[in-house]
């Protein structure tokens, strides 16, 4: 029923318990974290714990009692907000709080939630009052219905309709899976891998601040000289090979030695996760096999658009085959550049070159300085870049929020509420955006609580947070943004306004608690505004002389933006084909993953596989996303059909704003998903594939030029 492998957001009649321990807060006005009282201290997620634990038992007591099925909707829904709202604090703190002792705490609460949470998911009770429910369907709502659908369908994939001892198999399952993610991501942040180089010159110097210092001992002396050899010392660096890391030296090192040696490494550890990857497989194949699916793949697609495993591959193969042909084009471009830059006419184009030679490209053809770019974009800037785009689209008002005391997790935080001249304020959003020690690495939308309807005349407001790891460079006070940091900020300001925006009945579909291949359409559409010069020209500005971009810088950019798009789609069909494959069926004999995944790159993109290298291992997007990586791929067809029937004639219109809101944001997952995106885009948009639902490709690939 509720499922911590998706961020949920998280109340029968009141209040009572939120407004208890809720309070949005002046200025002044000491709270808690988040503006729960309770989280004053560390400890006092024991307290919020317990309150929640507490309320819901009422809840549950009050649902035995078989009351109207309205009224069982109602209940189920508080429970799931009480409690979720619990869930998702925890793990906002968890991921980015800098006092340790909270984090201790959040960890606890999140570990106590979840043993309830087991609790509530095999209630028999509370499983025959949504049957009830979902067989009154027609004394309910059109959403209460759904509701009703969609709770009884996540109470049997929790297996509470087995026998006992089945359920508590997959009950033993579902921990040891959780316990595996659990494992596999923290292996990869305790060992990413490290390069000694020597000398220091091999680096560049602006990549210093990325890299730590390291000295090895040598010996010299005069030829022939009878006293010991005289013993020096020389400065190198140590390379910790994490992602950020990695991905800076491949793109900006000359020395390929240095790039193959980085490669190598940071696509080799960490070590540990072969043998945790292989029992994720087992263990969600036997899951899967529990629950009556011939895979994980058919139990995790089943209920998105696709619906099977099989329009999924088939959908991806027929991507794969389209933009074969324009790969391998780019592919030779690349290895020629190479050729013609090293003077050397044979050198073969490998893996750790793709990065250096393709920036290298970008910049020569369409004249792109990165910092020069970077200089356009302070944070700050970018900032009022989002406020000016709810502004124009939406008629909202972005307003900076005083943070009460005890509210904040750092200084750096800010608080805004996103508010409406005609409807008041739409919801709250914490901004986290600067990169420090024990930091949350990524950038990500974090729910705090739900929106959901309380009465007639009341709305619980959405409030979440959105984190990124932004960082300034070691000679400058101002944060300045690269044009890519640009694109993922809009990106996840998509999820954050499928939050804000969203008015549904029930938290139960608030904002992105949708299909899962569809939940990141919002998102990627938000990216299209980070390269739309009528909105660049209304924000962005010099961060030493105010000079607004200049658009030719803009159509530069623009220019380099798809120069190897058919590259980059290879990828994207590469990734979601590991997916695909590592957990659908299962062969009857034990297999080796790594010459799997080897197989699939030479399969299905231009370049080599690198021997020895097993960059699975550190592929975290296996955890959450498991067997739905491919929804990448469908958010970004269904985005490019909306911006360019939709949004690209005029971005930022009221009409297209309220088209967008009224369409599709302010349902969150309350209506069917093709239905939301038909009535948005008409049906030219999605394609029936014998069960399922793909996709159009064709405004995504003209756009690439594919």
């Amino acid at each position: 029923m509720w499922k911590l492998t998706r961020r949920l957001q998280p109340h029968i009649n009141s209040t009572r318990w939120f407004i208890r321990n809720f309070r949005s807060g002046e200025a002044g006005d000491a709270t808690g974290l988040y503006g729960f009282d309770h989280l004053k201290t560390a400890k006092g997620f024991k307290r919020f714990v317990a309150n929640a634990i507490e309320r819901s038992g009422e809840l549950v007591s009050y649902i035995s009692g078989m009351p109207s099925s309205p009224e069982i909707i109602k209940a189920m829904d508080e429970i799931s907000d009480t409690v979720c709202c619990v869930v998702d604090s925890a793990e906002l703190c968890r991921q980015t709080h800098p006092d340790r002792e909270f984090v201790e705490e959040a960890n606890k609460a999140a570990i106590k939630m979840n043993d309830y949470l087991h609790h509530l998911n095999t209630n028999h009770t509370l499983y025959a009052a949504v049957k009830k429910a979902e067989q009154d369907s027609n004394l309910l709502t059109k959403e209460a219905s759904r509701t009703a659908h969609h709770l009884q369908m996540d109470f049997e994939r929790g297996g509470i309709h087995l026998d006992p001892e089945k359920l508590d198999k997959v009950n033993n399952l579902t921990t040891n899976i959780f316990q595996l993610c659990r494992e596999f991501s923290e292996n990869i942040a305790d060992d990413p891998g490290h390069v000694d180089i020597f000398p220091a010159s091999r680096i560049p110097r602006h990549l210093h601040h990325l890299v730590n210092p390291t000295y090895r001992s040598t010996s010299g002396g005069s030829r022939g000289s009878t006293r010991s050899a005289h013993k020096s010392k020389q400065k190198g660096f140590r390379i910790n090979t994490d992602s950020r890391t990695l991905s800076s030296i491949l793109q900006w090192t000359s020395d390929e030695e240095v790039r193959k040696m980085v490669y190598i490494q940071g696509n080799s550890v960490p070590h540990a996760n072969h043998g945790v990857l292989e029992k994720l497989i087992a263990a969600r194949h036997e899951l899967s096999q529990m629950m009556g699916c011939n895979s994980y793949a058919d139990f995790m697609v089943e209920p998105n658009l696709a619906k099977s495993p099989k329009v999924v591959t088939s959908f991806l193969q027929e991507l794969s085959r389209t933009v074969k042909p324009k790969a391998d084009e780019e592919f030779i471009a690349i290895r020629d550049f190479k050729r013609e830059k090293c003077g050397n006419p044979s050198a073969e184009l490998e893996p750790w070159d793709e990065t250096y030679y393709t920036s290298m490209m970008k910049s020569s053809v369409n004249d792109v300085d990165t910092a020069v770019v970077a200089s356009y974009f302070p944070l700050p800037q970018c900032i009022e870049g989002l406020k000016v785009l709810v502004e124009s689209l939406f008629g909202a008002t972005f307003h900076t929020v005083p943070l009460a005391p005890g509210e904040s997790w750092h200084p750096d935080v800010l608080k805004m509420s996103l508010h409406h001249p005609n409807e008041g304020d739409l919801g709250y959003l914490y901004l986290d955006l600067y990169s420090r020690k024990d930091k949350y690495p990524g950038c990500a939308s974090f729910a705090i609580r739900g929106g959901r309807k309380i009465s007639e005349t009341e709305y619980q407001l959405p409030v979440l947070a959105l984190v990124c790891n932004f960082s300034r460079a070691r000679d400058s006070s101002v944060v300045k943004l690269n044009h890519s940091e640009v694109e993922v900020l809009f990106h996840e300001f998509g999820h954050a306004l499928h939050s804000l925006l969203s008015r549904t009945d029930y938290q139960h579909f608030s904002g992105t608690r949708v299909a899962l291949d569809l939940a990141e359409m919002p998102s990627n559409l938000f990216e299209y505004y980070a390269w739309d010069y009528r909105l660049l020209k209304r924000f962005a500005r010099h961060h030493s002389t105010g000079e607004t971009i200049p658009e030719k810088l803009v159509n530069s950019l623009q220019g380099a933006r798809n120069m190897f798009a058919a590259t980059e789609m290879q990828r994207q069909v590469f990734y979601a084909l590991i997916d695909q494959m590592l957990f659908g069926e299962q062969p009857e004999t034990a297999r080796d993953v790594s010459h799997l995944v080897a197989e699939l790159k030479r399969q299905h993109t231009s370049w080599n596989h690198v021997e020895g290298t097993h960059w699975h291992i550190r592929f975290s997007h296996l955890l959450n996303y498991g067997a739905g990586y491919y929804s990448y791929l469908y958010a970004k067809c269904f985005a490019s059909t909306i911006w360019q029937s939709i949004c690209e004639e005029d971005p930022l219109s009221l009409n297209t704003g309220t088209l967008l809101r009224e369409k599709f944001f302010k349902h969150g997952g309350a209506k069917d998903p093709a239905e939301l995106l038909t009535d948005l885009a008409g049906k030219e948009i999605i394609s029936v594939h014998g069960v399922g639902i793909v996709p159009a490709t064709t405004y995504l690939l003209n756009e690439l030029r594919l």
